[in-house]
């Protein structure tokens, strides 16, 4: 499981910054990519990475703002040119099925693929299978905007080979069948239960990843014990008025959350263009205060998140 983030900038298209969009790479685990916003220019910057537009199965996207959302006509469409067939689903607050639709229609673009959109409602899970769960809480920004909760449920324990071995079961296809918590007749006879042969359970991870607002109580409950955070950085630590004025976040409030969540790890984007160089370095040495763990990204930097 790998982010990789694709856009780090606030607003508009920097020099040294493209507007946000962050890939959750789930290449490992399910074989597919998912998406969370999707800012002017972000099919340009997957032509720099080693991203295939076909692996990419989900899209989240946590507000209608430009900067978040301009780049998905564009997306589309090559997704439907590089060979993709499968379907892509596509969450977001109410009115991304008629961005969606319109651009695709005055521009009489037609996709290889279906689209299946699920316009935001009630907070709480919007997808669940065997392996992830997704969740969203609204925050409070300018217009509607939501944070996602991603939570892979737990990996089952380790199968205890020596104790295996000291009851004389020998390896081969069996062990796959214990793994997996199956009951197993021996040729001698013996019946043999998986679930007695496993360690504990792995907990699996947890990823937050939230859209532009101001600090507030949802922010914590979605960050609960995250293994990362990923949360705006618009203003500085001196800038608190402004942040609230603009309804956005400051690099200290954001590492605030990260602390009061228990959070394992921070990552700060959504930079405005102002603050480059030594000045984005300040950004983190400040958050860096109150959450030692923070980190302030740059387009194309690659954040793994093992197993702890």
């Amino acid at each position: 499981m790998e982010l990789e983030f694709l856009g780090t900038g606030a607003g508009v298209p920097g020099k040294f910054r493209n507007v946000t969009s962050v890939a959750l790479k789930l290449l490992d685990e399910r074989n597919s990519i998912w998406l969370f916003d999707v800012g002017e220019g972000t099919q340009q910057q997957i032509l720099r990475t080693n991203i295939k537009p076909r692996k990419i199965d989900k899209i989240f996207i946590t507000h209608l703002h430009g900067d978040h959302l301009f780049g998905l006509p564009g997306l589309l469409s090559s997704r439907s040119f590089q060979g993709g067939e499968s379907e892509l689903i596509i969450y977001g607050p109410k009115g991304i099925r008629q961005f969606v639709q319109t651009a695709m229609r005055i521009s009489d673009s037609h996709l290889s693929y279906p689209i299946r959109f699920v316009e935001l409602g009630d907070e709480g899970v919007i997808f669940e299978d065997n392996k992830f769960k997704v969740s969203f809480l609204r925050l409070d920004h300018r217009i509607e905007s939501v944070g996602y909760r991603i939570v892979e449920k737990s990996h089952p324990g380790q199968l205890q080979v020596e104790k295996l071995k000291q009851l004389h079961i020998p390896s081969g296809p069996v062990y796959g069948q214990l793994k997996r918590g199956e009951k197993v007749t021996l040729e001698d006879g013996r019946e043999i239960d998986g679930k007695e042969f496993l360690g504990k359970p792995q907990r699996g991870r947890i990823v937050a990843i939230l859209g532009d607002t101001r600090k507030t109580k949802n922010s914590l409950v979605l960050a609960k014990d995250a293994d990362v955070l990923v949360h705006e950085s618009t203003f500085a630590k001196n800038e608190s008025k402004l942040a609230r004025n603009y309804y956005h976040s400051t690099n200290v409030q954001a590492a605030g959350i990260a602390k009061q969540a228990n959070v394992h790890r921070l990552i700060l984007t959504h930079i405005s263009a102002r603050y480059t160089g030594k000045m984005a370095n300040e950004l983190q040495k400040q958050a860096q205060t109150v959450f030692k763990a923070t980190k302030v990204v740059h387009d194309f930097d690659v954040i793994n998140i093992p197993l702890r």
